[in-house]
């Protein structure tokens, strides 16, 4: 059986992220999945858990020192981080398996595993801090999976097989049949407003205020994690409600109850032309959707979304959707979604490693 390890950004959640959508859909291969490693004061995982059938995970060990930039102390974390992988990886006896890596900083590992082959898979543009280890990676990669054109213009030079597989969804899931709006939200006054997605100190928040302010009787359903600054700031108004995080098979109710969807900025994304995986789950329930657009920034789906500006372009456009009567948006908003289905991306990606001889 092909074998593949892969060093994540993040943990493995339990709303699937992209690294988690992919290699779930590969067939036949069998997994290792290395998540970061959690704070001392946090209760460790258990090791080795099996997520699927050929996937299990394991959280790298703790650094030592971890707010120390001392050059000697991060080698000795690197060391162990090195030596806890290959333990790992000579008890499932993987040899030469693929390495799968989803940041630059991953870069300060490729000397020191032996793989048959490098897939660098860019989500998100990274600041200019990351510009070497990035170049490393890119250059040291047979194939690099790249989530926008504007990613793809950005490694081209440093490699000539580079692949543009935007996020997806799983939009069978918000299309399926007996879909119900829970009944917590029942009692909402319509009209209600949703947006999927933690809130904190980087989300723009001002067209969101100022739409709740000068519309009393829209309701605000944030779905989400939500910091405590962030809280403060929107307590002062009622309409605005906070449900926290929503299992993720219980999402497309809680989109159905919607009757317009909407993004923010983030400001960590700004000038970024990555569309971000909750717009496809928008775009798979069919719903009037408003996002917040830069005004150089190229519309993605002008044809099917309401963009917007500023605040005032915000408020405006909600009441235009919230106003839309043509019934042949909603399946064009669908057909978009079907075309993303993280299915199809899976197959361009196991398609391109065969191609490249990687399985």
């Amino acid at each position: 059986m092909k074998q593949l390890f892969c060093l994540s950004h993040i943990p493995w959640q339990a709303r699937p992220n992209r690294t988690q959508q992919l290699l779930a859909r590969l067939n036949d291969v069998q997994i290792l999945f290395f998540e970061p490693p959690v704070s001392r004061s946090t209760n460790k995982p258990k090791q080795g858990r099996k997520m699927r059938p050929h996937i299990t995970v394991y959280t790298l060990p703790a650094p030592l020192l971890p707010r120390w930039k001392n050059p000697t102390i991060q080698r000795r974390n690197n060391r162990k981080t090195v030596d806890f992988i290959q333990q790992i990886l000579i008890h499932h006896h993987f040899v030469e398996p693929v390495l799968w890596c989803t940041c630059p900083e991953q870069a300060i590992y490729l000397d020191h595993f032996a793989y048959s082959g490098l897939v660098y898979d860019c989500f998100r543009a990274w600041g200019n801090e990351y510009l070497g280890e990035e170049r490393d990676l890119t250059r040291h990669a047979e194939v690099v999976f790249a989530a926008s054109p504007g990613l793809v213009q950005r490694l081209s030079p440093c490699n000539d097989n580079i692949v543009l597989l935007p996020n997806g969804v799983n939009d069978h899931m918000f299309t399926r049949p007996g879909l119900t709006p829970p009944i917590q939200l029942s009692k909402l006054s319509a009209p209600i407003l949703g947006r999927v997605g933690d809130i904190n100190s980087r989300i723009e928040l001002p067209p969101l205020l100022q739409a709740a302010q000068a519309h009393p009787e829209w309701t605000f359903l944030l779905m989400g994690r939500v910091t405590s600054a962030v809280r403060a700031q929107l307590k002062h108004h009622p309409n605005i409600l906070l449900t926290g995080p929503v299992n993720p098979v219980e999402l497309p109710d809680y989109l159905y109850a919607c009757d317009v969807l909407f993004d923010l900025f983030h400001r960590d994304f700004k000038g970024s032309d990555v569309i971000p995986s909750r717009m496809y789950e928008y775009l798979a329930s069919g719903k009037p959707v408003v996002a917040m657009i830069e005004p150089q920034q190229a519309e993605p789906f002008p044809d099917v979304v309401y963009p917007a500006y500023d605040c005032a372009g915000f408020v405006r456009r909600c009441q235009e959707a919230l106003e839309e009567k043509s019934s042949l948006v909603a399946p064009r908003r669908q057909d978009y979604a079907r075309q993303a289905s993280w299915s199809g991306r899976a197959q361009v990606v196991t398609e391109i490693l065969q191609h490249t001889g990687l399985f």
